[in-house]
């Protein structure tokens, strides 16, 4: 009999029981103490440093990798936390290799920089293992505010604001919080539950509840939130998925990426998962790479991307791109897809034409390719869904499908704050999700305090 590797279609089983553990294993296995400390005392600790210039959220790199050096790993995570409470998630998950990394002087010189990311999450592991909390609530303000979205975004604005004194309800869609940490990131980026782990560490400062399963513009209306609450905050993320825009898309075995990345987070069994046996990922970012990536892990012998550009204009950074690579994923540039091609409605290839600029503009060549495949995944792009944004009497305005905020992060709503990727100009990281939620919370609070109203 031949073995599940050599399954047709859509299957699930394709590898032996023990290669999921080790497939789906932590990717950077932490630093211990005593590499922390050796690589702490790389890092020249610059005056000017332009590590932290590179940090969204403005971390103080050099003081927390000297207090690390210093073997106060506890002091580190402090320092971390107070520009983002969210720090243990984005060691990581944070393209460092783009921000921080490629910033520090030791790149510049010798092409190797300080490990920042993994000395970020030796510190903040070790706080949180310990359970050290930093944060007292400040007397209680008796203002009320909503945020909609447990993600990044939404739970920095939601900490912050708690550290003032104010009472925050978030309303988030799933049933668990977290957001995109939760639900859409590799599952071998964030191992042992780590996501809700981070959730209950932020949670821990109260004043937060927390209403799962209330969705925007479903359960409730932005009207009914800014009647009730003193501020709102929207925080929701991207909801949409976009189409392919490809005849035949509606076939099966063609899904979304996002979905796809979603359930492989939540299984408790990776091995009942289902993956076809040659696959094909349409899209150059983070989360196309994700998605080929554990598809190869759960078993497909062939994965492939298609990019419609080329290898400079993927938003995948160069590292993710290596990493797939790595893995076994074979990415190729210059294609769009045009039609899938099913047989009694399962998908058995993707037709595709080779592009080219021409004029500046990206243009199809006529040239076409056809690539066997059971199962197609759509990753490019997500777009806003504005249900329940409007409806009182005043509007949220909108910029290119995302909300349009000024420099606090204020909406065009009296009231209305907003950040994360539901906003126009984001570049769709965590970090930068945290610093929007954080400076939107001290932007509320300058408000509420003020004058006492908004």
């Amino acid at each position: 009999m031949a073995s599940g590797h050599f399954k047709q279609g859509i299957a699930a089983g394709r590898l032996p029981m023990q290669a999921y553990a080790k497939n789906f294993s932590d990717l950077q296995p932490p630093l211990d103490r005593h590499e922390a400390l050796v690589e702490a005392d790389r890092c020249y600790f610059c005056y000017d440093a332009p590590c932290m210039t590179a940090c969204p959220t403005s971390i103080d790199v050099p003081m927390f990798i000297r207090q690390i050096a210093t073997g106060n790993a506890v002091g580190a995570a402090k320092t971390i936390f107070d520009q983002n409470i969210l720090g243990g998630m984005c060691a990581r998950v944070c393209p460092t290799e783009t921000l921080c990394e490629e910033a520090c002087v030791r790149e510049e010189a010798e092409g190797k920089p300080v490990q920042i990311g993994r000395l970020q999450r030796y510190a903040t592991d070790v706080a949180m293992a310990e359970n050290k909390q930093f944060y007292e609530r400040a007397a209680p303000t008796g203002k009320t505010i909503a945020v909609v979205g447990a993600g990044p975004a939404g739970l920095a604005c939601a900490h912050r604001l708690a550290l003032h004194g104010h009472e925050v309800t978030v309303y988030e869609a799933r049933p668990k919080a977290g957001g995109l940490n939760e639900y859409g990131i590799a599952a071998y980026k964030s191992t042992d539950d780590f996501a809700r782990a981070e959730v209950d560490y932020v949670m821990a400062i109260g004043g937060i509840e927390i209403r799962n399963d209330m969705v925007l513009g479903d359960n409730f209306q932005l009207a009914d939130l800014v009647r009730r609450h003193d501020a709102v905050f929207l925080g929701m993320g991207l909801g949409g998925i976009n189409a392919l825009h490809a005849k035949g898309e509606e076939a099966h075995g063609v899904e979304n990426a996002v979905d796809f990345i979603a359930t492989l987070r939540q299984a408790s069994d990776l091995a009942a998962l289902p993956v076809g046996r040659r696959v094909i990922v349409i899209g150059g970012g983070m989360t196309a790479i994700d998605a080929a990536v554990q598809s190869r892990l759960l078993g497909a012998e062939e994965v492939t991307i298609c990019y419609r550009r080329g290898k400079q204009d993927m938003n995948a950074s160069l590292y993710e791109q290596d990493l797939a690579a790595a893995n076994g994923v074979n990415i190729r540039h210059w294609l769009q897809p045009r039609r899938v091609i099913a047989e009694r409605g399962k998908v058995t290839a993707l037709e595709l034409e080779y592009t080219a600029m021409e004029g500046g503009k990206l243009t199809g060549t006529g040239e076409l390719l056809t690539l066997a495949a059971d199962q197609i995944f759509k990753a490019i792009g997500q777009s806003f869904s504005a249900a329940g944004l409007n409806g009182s009497g005043d509007s949220i305005e909108l910029e290119k499908g995302r909300i349009r905020i000024d420099e606090e992060g204020k909406t065009s709503m009296a009231k209305v704050w907003a950040g994360g990727d539901c906003i126009h100009g984001g570049d769709d990281l965590t970090v930068t999700s945290v610093a929007q939620g954080r400076d939107a919370a001290e932007s509320i609070h300058r408000a509420l305090t003020s004058n006492g109203r908004v």
